[in-house]
């Protein structure tokens, strides 16, 4: 059963106050615990009183003192003491569905899972959860809720999600927002689609809902769209006419609300061919996992990291493998490094991603296969430099499962992972050999 604790973390309260393995977690100060969000929540207050069903069946109650805020100390089965819920909708625009054949299992699989928002940061339809699990959400106050809103008028967002039941959500996020319950939306332009006057009404009803922040990124589409909704990219006027939009309802928040509230993904302005916009645009940089201000924050911390760097008695020549899109932006970070230390000697190239399809040109959907092919024969330096967003998280595998040490093998050099931050690529462009 999901509660049934698995082990207890040694001097830990629960392990103070003599909790045992085995045994399955009932309830919290009389609250049923169901879940991790129920589990988190409610053991919370510095005096839990746990009731405890033993494996014959009989139960108990163990009185456990800690700090405010601190874990009880007991694991599960599962980190969310449950099982994963499944994405219920069929958006026209889902990656999932546009993903090659005969890839890992895990690729295929689709979340869209509330407790996974508040506890991960995922973006979530609110298509999959149950009038009680929202009654949930307003009565303990979970925030912040991260939201894919996608479009505000109802008979397309049942249409663009492909549940004729998606309408529901649309009334969560306005029962959401007058509990005081802080979300964070994320808009998918699909030109045609829920773009121009559209992508107006949505923006006006997130203002109206008090929505914190608002992404607002264009449609990825790979070249494996067989059977699926006609769409077009977002290209170079389309992409225009979206920031366009967004920053009209942008200056109308900071004259109304002191926050720009929607904030044009890096890829946008890249495909605008327009200049990506100063620091102060981004706010703190409170959408970068959505790939808002990535480019931008990057080039800040560089610059700031530069100055402490010293070029190296024998420099070690490097290759930075990266998408097209950020390929010229991060040949202007190397021009301005070597400007500075002129003895620095490295290269940038843009790999095109024949795996997807070339109208996928962000770094993160590389494959090792295509930096291998391309980068073969070429004089690389010492190294190989590569992000760390391009690899699984926590692991060196690539979306095609190459490794790393695979990858470094087929080019004959080392390749270096560099961390995300700004300070992580100057230290690796500085290193001496």
């Amino acid at each position: 059963m999901s509660t049934v604790i698995t082990s207890v973390d040694r001097h830990s309260p629960a392990h103070r106050a003599g909790i045992r393995e085995g045994e399955r977690l009932l309830e919290i100060n009389g609250h049923q615990i169901l879940d991790v969000l129920d589990y988190r929540f409610y053991g919370y207050d510095p005096q839990c009183r746990l009731a405890l069903e033993q494996s014959d069946g009989t139960t108990r109650q163990v009185d456990v003192r800690k700090a405010e805020g601190q874990d009880l100390g007991l694991n599960f089965d599962t980190y969310l003491m449950d099982e994963m819920r499944p994405c219920s909708n069929h958006c026209i625009f889902c990656f999932v569905d546009q993903m090659p054949p005969n890839m890992r299992q895990s690729l295929y699989f689709k979340d869209d899972d509330a407790r996974l928002s508040f506890l991960l940061g995922n973006y979530i339809t609110l298509t999959n959860i149950s009038p009680r699990e929202a009654r949930r959400i307003m009565e303990l106050h979970i925030s912040p809720i991260n939201v894919s809103v996608h479009t505000t008028d109802p008979q397309l967002h049942c249409t663009m999600l492909g549940n004729k039941d998606a309408r529901q959500s649309l009334e969560y996020m306005r029962q959401f927002a007058q509990a005081g319950i802080e979300m964070n939306g994320q808009i998918v332009v699909c030109p045609g689609w829920n773009d121009g006057e559209q992508l107006r009404r949505t923006m006006s009803d997130i203002m109206e809902m008090g929505f914190a922040s608002c992404s607002v990124v264009p449609v990825g589409l790979t070249k494996y769209r067989q059977g699926l909704a006609k769409l077009q990219p977002v290209d170079r006027d389309s992409a225009r006419s979206i920031i366009a939009i967004a920053e009209e309802y942008g200056q109308k928040c900071l004259e109304q609300l002191g926050t720009r509230l929607f904030f044009c993904a890096d890829e946008l302005f890249l495909k605008a061919e327009l200049p990506l916009p100063q620091e102060e645009y981004y706010e703190g940089f409170g959408q970068l996992e959505n790939g808002v201000g990535m480019l931008r924050s990057l080039e800040v911390d560089f610059m700031a990291a530069l100055e402490d760097q010293q070029l190296p008695a024998v420099p070690s020549p490097f290759t930075i493998a990266t998408g097209v899109a950020a390929a010229p932006f991060l040949q202007q970070l190397l021009d301005r490094a070597k400007a500075r230390l002129p003895g620095l000697r490295g290269q940038v190239i843009a790999v095109v991603n024949d795996f997807f399809g070339h109208t996928i040109d962000v770094a993160g959907l590389l494959t090792g296969q295509d930096i291998s092919r391309q980068l073969q024969g070429k004089d690389l330096g010492d190294r190989v430099l590569i992000p760390l967003h391009m690899l699984r998280h926590g692991e060196t595998v690539f979306l095609d499962d190459y490794t790393v040490d695979r990858l470094s093998q087929e080019l004959g050099t080392t390749v270096e992972v560099v961390g995300t931050e700004g300070g992580d690529l100057a230290d690796a462009l500085f290193a001496g050999r």
